[in-house]
């Protein structure tokens, strides 16, 4: 399942268009169903397309000016074709596709697990795992709670600090409460935290809406675009004052047992990894493995397991840290992000590809996992 509302819709694409180029096709009878930016779920017959190389055909390349979020999992001039899809080989959902079981005068389709490929609003904040979990479905990743808390900052903030993991400080407010009064609520921050200052939008993906407030006056401006995004901002203290926090990531697998990856370093071509540095520009490098010695390697595979665990994740997720620089090396936990990109280049498969897990193993351990999640909610009774 892929596309979705979110303004990561393109991004899933390629994550979609990735998985459909590596998985078995002889363990696995694959439908593939889009949602649109407007909401409306459709069967792509012809989804193969997305692989091809027509002569309709447009490169999504890192650093091309009219590349947006396509270009989120390319670097370095790397680039991914993707033919558009023809409308006639949108066919609504409801209508016969692939493997059908009909009932009456309606097709059913039937599937034995979802692989949702939809990243941000509406794909990984726990709205569509509720369907999921209504339909009796099998599906891969994490459930309604782990997805919601892995979405929203504030709350997966406060369930790191009841697991006692070492974070930065912050402060959340409503975007009402700041309308209402913006003095307020600026010494709220200021009392609180000291520049430079992080001001992100609550639930929202991508680094969309993020900017950094070096002093008082860039953070009314940074308050506002973030509350364009969402009811609830977060401000957090930067780490590393002046310099550059060092920004390691680690990917987890698994259900009640998860295992961590290698730990992976991304460092950015801008002064932090926002959205044009993920998505448009050439400048960030992914190091891996990062440079750090065994026991600092350890602390961060350790603490990554540990938020996976807090959150109620389930399946896969990748743990995001930031490390101080200089003699401290304070390592904080940042987010965790409950759908990381998936295409065969982005940081969550690369992780695992440095672990010993390739990227077509990879999509079979994350397919059993969400079958076996299945079977164990099936063993819950909901009445005496």
């Amino acid at each position: 399942m892929f596309g979705g509302r979110s303004g990561e819709h393109e991004v899933s694409l390629l994550s979609a268009a990735s998985v459909l180029q590596a998985i078995d096709r002889r363990k696995y009878d694959v439908v593939p169903i889009g949602i649109t930016k407007e909401g409306r779920w459709v069967t792509a017959g012809h989804a193969e397309r997305l692989l091809g190389r027509g002569e309709s055909g447009k490169h999504l390349r890192a650093g091309d000016p009219e590349a947006t979020g396509p270009a989120a999992v390319l670097r370095k001039g790397e680039s991914v074709l993707v033919p558009p899809v023809p409308s006639e080989a949108l066919v609504p959902f409801e209508q016969k596709a692939g493997e059908v079981a009909q009932s009456g005068s309606e097709h059913v389709l039937s599937v034995d697990v979802i692989f949702p490929v939809l990243h941000g609003t509406f794909g990984e904040d726990g709205t569509i795992q509720g369907l999921f979990e209504l339909a009796g479905m099998a599906y891969v990743g994490s459930g309604v709670l782990g997805s919601a808390a892995g979405m929203d900052k504030d709350a997966m903030k406060r369930l790191f600090q009841s697991a006692k993991l070492p974070m930065v400080k912050w402060v959340t407010f409503l975007r009402g409460e700041w309308e209402k009064s913006p003095k307020k609520i600026r010494a709220r921050v200021e009392a609180a935290l000291k520049y430079p200052v992080f001001v992100k939008p609550a639930n929202l993906g991508s680094s969309v809406g993020i900017s950094k407030a070096h002093d008082a006056k860039e953070l009314g401006p940074a308050i506002e675009l973030a509350a364009g995004f969402d009811r609830k901002i977060v401000v957090e203290q930067g780490v590393g004052g002046k310099g550059k926090a060092r920004e390691l990531e680690v990917a987890v697998l698994g259900n009640d047992e998860p295992e961590a990856s290698v730990v992976g370093e991304v460092i950015p071509g801008k002064e932090f990894y926002d959205y044009e540095a993920k998505y448009l520009s050439e400048g960030s490098d992914l190091i891996v493995p990062a440079k750090l010695t065994k026991a600092e390697t350890k602390q961060v595979r350790e603490m990554a397991i540990a938020a996976f665990r807090a959150c109620d994740c389930a399946g896969l997720a990748r743990v995001d840290f930031l490390m101080e620089p200089g003699r401290s090396g304070k390592i904080y936990v940042n987010e965790i992000n409950t759908l990381p990109g998936f295409t065969s280049i982005s940081m969550y498969p690369r992780l695992w590809a440095a672990s010993g897990v390739a990227y077509p193993q990879l999509i079979d351990r994350l397919i059993a996992l969400g079958m076996e999640r299945r079977v164990d909610k099936d063993r819950n009774k909901y009445s005496l």
